[in-house]
């Protein structure tokens, strides 16, 4: 990895640590960093123009989040997964988000959710055009977002610990499958069972629209 790329270029001196780590997740996210890749201190540190230190603070970090794993005498390297990795991912995702539209479908606010969670699927639609990074980052902040306005902290914590994962699914996947499944009608659907307000339903849609992803991703 000598080959200084675009996402690695040298960093303004304001705020290093969240500029690193947004290199270096985007390097990671769009390939630039394949998985495997041996992340080597003091090449990254020299390409960032930062310090160890810096690098240290935002490599763990990405380690918590799961795009690092550490390998064989601590080496660090870009995390690779398999298909039987990305099937537990979506169980769990499936798990959470189902949860998480079973208390939007029952709250009675659920038309300001609702509201909002468009106002989501709308950002999607207008980054259809845009970057693999961008369009992953709409649908995640969609999910995200309908994880939040559960209100359920402890929900969106575990839906957070899961999203450097979901990431590198989508890059494992490749990008015809990942955008496959960033379809605005797909994410409308979801927005349209909980403003119906049937908990049963939005939750076995939810399940199934997780199955379907995950489908998706792994088989040829």
């Amino acid at each position: 990895m000598t080959t200084q790329t675009a996402a690695l270029a040298g960093l303004a001196k304001v705020n290093l640590r969240q500029q690193a780590l947004t290199a270096l997740r985007r390097a990671i996210t769009t390939g630039e960093l394949p998985p495997g890749t041996h992340l080597v201190e003091t090449e990254l540190s020299e390409q960032l123009q930062i310090s160890r230190g810096t690098l240290r603070e935002a490599m763990r970090q990405l380690q918590q989040e799961g795009l690092i794993t550490t390998g064989a005498r601590g080496r660090l390297s870009v995390r690779s997964l398999d298909a039987k990795e990305i099937l537990d991912i979506f169980a769990v995702r499936a798990a959470l988000e189902s949860l998480a539209v079973r208390v939007l479908s029952q709250a009675e606010d659920r038309g300001a959710a609702v509201v909002t969670l468009r106002e989501a699927v709308r950002a999607m639609d207008e980054a259809v055009h845009d970057t693999l990074e961008e369009r992953i980052e709409a649908d995640l902040n969609f999910h995200r977002t309908l994880c939040q306005l559960t209100g359920n902290d402890m929900l969106l914590h575990s839906w957070k610990a899961l999203e450097g994962s979901i990431r590198m699914s989508f890059m494992w996947a490749g990008m015809e499958r990942a955008v496959g499944n960033m379809r605005v009608d797909r994410h409308t659907a979801i927005v349209d069972v909980i403003a119906a307000g049937d908990a049963a339903a939005a939750a076995d849609y939810m399940l199934s629209h997780m199955d379907e992803a995950a489908t998706n991703l792994v088989v040829s």
